[in-house]
């Protein structure tokens, strides 16, 4: 009893110990920001300048080099990593002497295509506003002092850009209190995710020892719609594939031909219903057999976190949603297919009174682990021949399809699995811990997080485990028009790495 008593202490006089070092980490990290907000703010901007989508050759580069050029002026040790027909990723270090671990930081510089007409300024020339632009946010002057609750407006704020300034700050914070970080620090900024990372795996095997780390750490994603800190141990994978469903070789007259011909926007409506219920239960024998049930800490972690869902349907104008009442954060443990386009005839002024000769319908899945993109793709082959279709690969011509009844051509688009970090992992569990500690117990545990990233890659070629703490707003509109990043969640990025690199 004494022994254990003993121990007991001991471990309560660390905790408090830890306790007490994480909150002057987080107050001389604020105390840094509060004295350079404005060189924080002027050098976020100047990055969101450079426009970054990634089959923009040209601008992509100089996001590459500026970055490069932003991470010296910091004292990292940075360099390009190039790989045939790719943008540069760039790559930074921070070695300590004595540090027995190394942590290696991803983030992403690119961000997805824009249609400037939507939006309410320009995509690249940010705008600091008082609020969300649906909400009235005013135009605000660029200066400092900041108010937290403004919001920087531009294409990458929230996604994700935000990350590479509040590192190099943090990393600067620590250097004003005389604090080196505890662990070997990598840095790793790909400028291809937007685009599903085709070249990833490549760079990863060509630099292996390069980027040899015990833990990669993702920052990438949005914070939990309470505003509270979160930690997510995985995503989900992703497919698509898209299908053109066949009527007769031209436009045919309704009147003429209604209830003879096949209606192929007929067809894709009873194929797409066989598919998936009112629910989003997926309808297809067979998809869901690899899934990996969710632990019972998984679960626990859910029941943990605060429930959002009717802030959520109240802020989307949704009289109902999916899954019989399921909280969202159960709904995306489990696959998911969502129907993103249907394209055949016209609506409105562009309605015709004619039987089309084909329609196109779009499809995405959303993967968990342990689901293979090759058993999916076999089960949805299965399913569609299964519903009286003839399937092919390749376009069919006329004749062929005179030949064969109901034809569907199928064309499958990139995939890739899910990931999932365990939650006893112990470089999770300490991650965990520091995050918990620094937000007062309010740290938001998330097993999977909705979308996907090529996590997967990480663990097949090096091995290591990953996690993703990310730091922007929920409502940042990342992919849409009017992204945004909340200047509270830029300063609170800032003392979070700040706490992470020099506890860890």
């Amino acid at each position: 009893m004494r022994l254990f008593l003993t121990g007991f202490l001991c471990a309560a006089l660390v905790a408090a110990a830890n306790a007490s070092d994480i909150a002057a980490i987080d107050e001389a990290a604020h105390a840094y920001r509060a004295a350079n907000e404005q060189t924080i703010v002027d050098e976020f901007v100047e990055l969101l300048r450079i426009p970054n989508i990634a089959l923009d050759t040209v601008n992509i580069r100089r996001n590459a080099v500026f970055i490069h050029d932003y991470l010296e002026r910091y004292g990292l040790e940075a360099r390009l990593l190039e790989s045939p027909g790719s943008p540069p990723a760039v790559y930074a270090e921070r070695l300590v002497s004595g540090a027995e671990r190394t942590v290696l930081v991803y983030v992403h510089y690119d961000g997805q295509p824009v249609i400037p007409s939507q939006w309410a300024t320009d995509p690249w020339t940010p705008v600091l506003r008082s609020d969300l632009v649906e909400n009235g946010g005013e135009a605000l002057p660029m200066t400092a002092p900041f108010d937290p609750s403004a919001r920087i407006f531009a294409r990458a704020a929230g996604d994700d850009k935000g990350p590479i300034i509040a590192i190099v700050h943090a990393l600067e914070a620590l250097d004003g209190m005389g604090r080196e970080p505890s662990v070997n620090l990598k840095f790793f900024f790909e400028g291809e995710e937007e685009i599903g990372s085709p070249h990833l795996r490549e760079m990863l095997s060509a630099h292996a020892d390069l980027l040899e780390a015990d833990l990669w750490l993702f920052c990438d994603g949005p914070m939990h719609a309470t505003r509270r800190p979160q930690l997510a141990y995985g995503v989900r994978g992703a497919m698509g594939f898209q299908m053109t469903i066949y009527g007769a070789s031209r436009p045919l007259h309704s009147g003429h031909y209604g209830n003879w011909a096949p209606n192929p926007i007929a067809m894709a409506g009873r194929l797409l219903a066989s598919m998936r219920d009112d629910e989003g239960r997926i309808l297809i024998e067979g998809l869901e057999d690899e899934v990996r049930e969710p632990s019972g800490a998984e679960l626990a972690a859910i029941e943990r976190i605060p429930a959002v869902d009717i802030a959520l349907r109240q802020s989307l104008h949704l009289g109902h949603t999916e899954g019989g009442g399921e909280r969202v954060e159960a709904a995306i443990l489990r696959p998911a297919l969502n129907f993103r386009g249907i394209s055949g005839g016209g609506v409105g002024s562009e309605s015709r009174n004619v039987i089309v000769p084909e329609t196109i319908v779009s499809v995405g899945v959303r993967l968990v682990p342990d689901q293979t993109v090759e058993h999916v793709q076999g089960a949805i082959l299965r399913h569609l021949e299964g519903q009286g279709y003839h399937v092919v690969l390749e376009e069919p011509d006329a004749d062929y399809r005179a030949e064969h009844g109901p034809v569907i051509w199928l064309r499958w688009g990139s995939g890739y699995p899910a990931l999932r970090t365990d939650f006893d992992h112990p470089l999770a569990a300490r991650l965990a811990e520091i995050m918990n500690t620094w937000s007062d117990g309010d740290l938001v545990q998330l097993p999977t997080m909705g979308g996907s990233l090529p996590l997967y890659l990480i663990r097949e070629v090096l091995g290591v485990p990953v996690l993703i703490l990310p730091i922007a707003n929920h409502d940042n509109n990342q992919h849409a028009k009017d992204e945004n990043l909340r200047i509270a969640n830029l300063w609170n990025a800032i003392a979070m790495y700040a706490v992470t690199f020099a506890s860890f």
